[in-house]
């Protein structure tokens, strides 16, 4: 008879590595597990992931053939302060199956995927975290927030009798065929203006408008509407679903959530809120997820009707090149600033001296006594303009080196408006 293994026995290393084209199933089954979805695969899921899946950026750890860990890279552009956009390395489909978890597979998965990211020259990683406690030990950072409010439209004290939009223009109803044309043009005006928003793939589009449907996400069709300034031009488009949910009192009870509301201009964005927020027979507006200081409660007539449901991080942020991510964006303000930005995994510490204008940036290596000394997980959201070097330091998780160089950093970093990535991936 075989002894049993004793438990101090070592456990045999586990394989991790990009997957083979053979293996995709096993990953997509993994995947499945991990986020706690059927295990089953089925054929359209394997056809749908084959058709993106990079296998050279697909990495898996593998347990005696079997996948028991995913990860799964793809390139996408990021939109910094001014307007510029950089290389990025997007990070999603995490997982570890339950039952081989700390066993330092995400460390394994995550470091291959970093210094690839960095020997192609992104200048920074990006994902959306599942849950707050695991990317920071990465150097990652959350850089946006989302918000999502819920609307009592009956409170919200809008005229039902106003007239249309109050520039001019008109919302028109458009089907998906109409969006697939008109929303990439108008989305990349929108990236544009925006920090912290990322690029859409023409698969995006499709999956939103249904030319492509996913068996695992339930598909309801939505509605469409743009709004067309006094020209004629398409400067908002908004898509919403309404549920169908009516009282004892034969009363409309029915919800409107928005999926999507894209603008270009404060008089598209301000029409399309007043319009979902007009529609008969919805007494409640879900907006979706917004940025934090988004117009929408200060729009309406009583703004306490919109009442906040969720807020919570959204955009992770690692920094791979400190140089470039700082050099890549603009500044209100002169100032000069000496970072000292600590990076336990080496790719990106240093420090480094920004000198800045509206003229443009420069960030050389510098052996010059620092300003101030900050993680690099706290640099990303410093960089996209949404925190406070102020606030940080009476956190502690920035020291101030030469008093009074987190105010610096404020008049130089910070936003009128805060970063906000409209979605998620």
């Amino acid at each position: 008879m075989t002894a049993a293994p004793s438990p101090l026995t070592p456990r045999t290393p586990l394989d991790v590595r990009p997957v083979t084209e053979a293996e995709i199933p096993d990953w997509i089954r993994a995947l499945n597990t991990g986020f706690l979805r059927s295990p089953t695969v089925a054929e359209t899921e394997i056809a749908d992931r084959s058709s993106y899946l990079v296998p050279a950026r697909t990495l898996g750890a593998f347990d005696a053939g079997r996948c028991v860990a995913t990860f799964y890279s793809f390139a996408q552009e990021l939109t910094v302060v001014g307007g510029a956009t950089v290389p990025a390395d997007a990070i999603t489909s995490v997982t570890v199956t339950a039952t081989h978890r700390r066993r330092g597979l995400l460390t394994r998965m995550m470091a291959q995927d970093l210094a690839a990211a960095k020997e192609r020259g992104d200048v920074a990683a990006l994902l959306i975290a599942a849950e707050y406690p695991i990317y920071g030990r990465f150097g990652f950072g959350p850089a946006t927030w989302a918000t999502e409010w819920t609307v009592d439209v009956p409170r919200a004290g809008l005229d039902p009798r106003a007239p249309g939009p109050e520039d001019g223009g008109r919302i028109d109803l458009v089907d998906g065929d109409e969006v697939r044309k008109l929303g990439p043009e108008l989305f990349e005006r929108l990236r544009r203006l925006q920090p912290g928003a990322i690029d859409r793939s023409e698969r995006w589009w499709q999956i939103a408008t249904g030319a492509l449907r996913l068996d695992r996400q339930p598909w309801t069709e939505p509605f469409h509407a743009v709004h067309r300034a006094a020209d004629g031009t398409v400067d908002g488009l908004v898509t919403y679903v309404c549920d169908d949910h009516w009282g004892d009192a034969k009363q409309p009870l029915n919800t409107a959530t928005v999926k999507d509301l894209i603008a270009v201009t404060p008089a598209a964005e301000r029409a399309l809120w007043r319009y979902v927020c007009s529609v008969d027979w919805v007494v409640r507006v879900k907006s979706g997820w917004r940025a934090p200081d988004d117009v929408l409660p200060l729009l309406l007539p009583d703004p306490r009707a919109a009442v906040v449901s969720t807020q919570a991080d959204w955009l992770w942020v690692r920094v791979l090149d400190v140089p470039r991510a700082l050099e890549a964006r603009t500044y209100d303000a002169e100032g000069t600033l000496v970072l000292d930005v600590v990076d336990r995994t080496g790719l990106s510490g240093g420090r480094w001296r920004l000198e800045a204008s509206a003229a443009g940036a420069s960030c050389t290596p510098t052996t010059e006594s620092a300003d101030l000394t900050l993680d690099v997980a706290e640099l990303a959201p410093l960089w996209l303009g949404d925190e406070s070097a102020v606030r940080l330091a009476a956190l502690g998780r920035v020291r101030e080196e030469r008093a009074g160089a987190a105010r610096v950093a404020d008049a130089l970093l910070r936003t009128s408006r805060r970063p906000w990535c409209p979605d998620i991936f």
